[in-house]
């Protein structure tokens, strides 16, 4: 699959899932006014796919916020498996301190797989975290802040999202998934 498949893929996902079923408030204006950067790395090494985020958090970090709000980047060529994903974390945590961008920027992770770890596979609130693909999105820590002036309950969006796909149910969130 070329990129521009994939990060279709992506935006379709973003618009008929999260945006369509409001699990982030706050993902419409951007994804609307084309501020959110979607990059495919083609990265099969977890240490090709750190050369990719240090770039795209640099670029971020460094990019004027009306140009560029925030970015997903998406590996679709690595961490098919969860469990070693979800390890990754504690590298993008050290690459959020190594380049100094704590507070700054931080990073929301999503997999096709995903899986709380108090949760079962098959439960239903997984889909708040499951993507078409492993993907990375790097968030401005002032886009959260300003999030939080506007939607005072923002801590409570995780536990909405479930509370949603627990009344939308398992079989309804799949076929919108399959459609992708």
């Amino acid at each position: 699959m070329d990129n521009q498949h994939i990060e279709n893929k992506v935006k379709r996902w973003l618009e008929s899932v999260v945006i369509r079923y409001n699990f982030c408030p706050f993902a419409k204006k951007p994804f609307k006014q084309n501020k959110i950067r979607f990059i495919t790395s083609k990265a099969t090494a977890a240490e090709i796919l750190v050369d990719d985020l240090i770039d795209e958090l640099l670029l971020l970090s460094q990019v004027d916020i009306e140009e560029i709000e925030t970015s997903i980047v998406i590996a679709p060529e690595i961490f098919s498996d969860f469990d070693e994903y979800n390890q990754f974390g504690a590298v993008l945590d050290q690459l959020i301190s190594s380049l100094k961008l704590q507070g700054i920027i931080q990073i929301a992770t999503f997999h096709p797989d995903y899986q709380f770890a108090d949760l079962s596979p098959d439960d239903v609130r997984n889909y708040t975290n499951r993507s078409p693909y492993p993907l990375f999105h790097l968030i401005r820590e002032d886009s959260v802040e300003k999030a939080r002036a506007v939607y005072a309950d923002i801590e409570d969006i995780p536990t909405k999202n479930m509370d949603k796909l627990e009344q939308m149910g398992l079989e309804k969130i799949r076929n919108e998934i399959k459609k992708l």
